[in-house]
């Protein structure tokens, strides 16, 4: 992967923190980019949601972003990101929270992986590539997931806390699951 003139968009500081460990030019846009599109060439890169087969921890160089129609945002080669799959990405407007919602989503868009922010990035025409890793399997249910992360990106401690202390298991399996998907982005990207 030739990262020269990219900047890689991370939803969140954890994605940041990746990106800037492999040497990558990035920037923190928030969740559906509430921070804004930055200029330059971009790279969507952090985490996303599967809405089929792949599963946590493997790697999306994606070819192409759509809508929750199937409607092509943006299409590309990808980025030749050593180890990871093509396929296509939905650039979601919402936290998607279970396996009947990702169904719905996977027949409509015809979409391998759901994210929020990939969909603004190519909207704004600066979009050069798609690296997301698969935090969340399609069975996974991430009910008040939302509550853990600020619209900025920052973690939201007391909101974290919470939604582990109401959703115990559920909660445990995506953070291991979040935790396996930044290990193999960084190695994924690592120079």
């Amino acid at each position: 992967m030739d990262a020269d003139g990219l900047t890689f968009a991370c939803a969140t500081s954890a994605e940041e923190r990746v990106a800037r460990r492999a040497g990558l030019n990035s920037v923190r846009v928030g969740l559906g980019v509430a921070n804004g599109v930055p200029e330059g060439r971009l790279v969507s890169f952090g985490v996303a949601g599967s809405l089929g087969a792949l599963q946590v921890g493997e790697v999306l160089d994606a070819t192409r972003v759509v809508d929750e129609t199937g409607a092509t945002l943006w299409e590309g080669p990808g980025l030749g990101v050593r180890g990871a799959r093509s396929g296509v990405l939905l650039g979601g407007d919402v936290l998607v929270h279970d396996a009947a919602e990702r169904d719905q989503l996977r027949a409509a868009s015809g979409a391998d992986a759901v994210d929020m922010e990939s969909g603004t990035l190519a909207r704004s025409g600066r979009l050069a590539g798609v690296v997301r890793a698969i935090s969340d399997d399609a069975s996974s249910v991430v009910e008040g997931l939302d509550t853990t992360i600020h619209a900025d990106g920052r973690t939201n401690v007391p909101g974290l806390l919470r939604w582990v202390a109401t959703q115990r298991g559920d909660a445990v399996r995506s953070i291991r699951g979040a935790l396996r998907a930044l290990k193999a982005l960084e190695e994924a990207v690592a120079t």
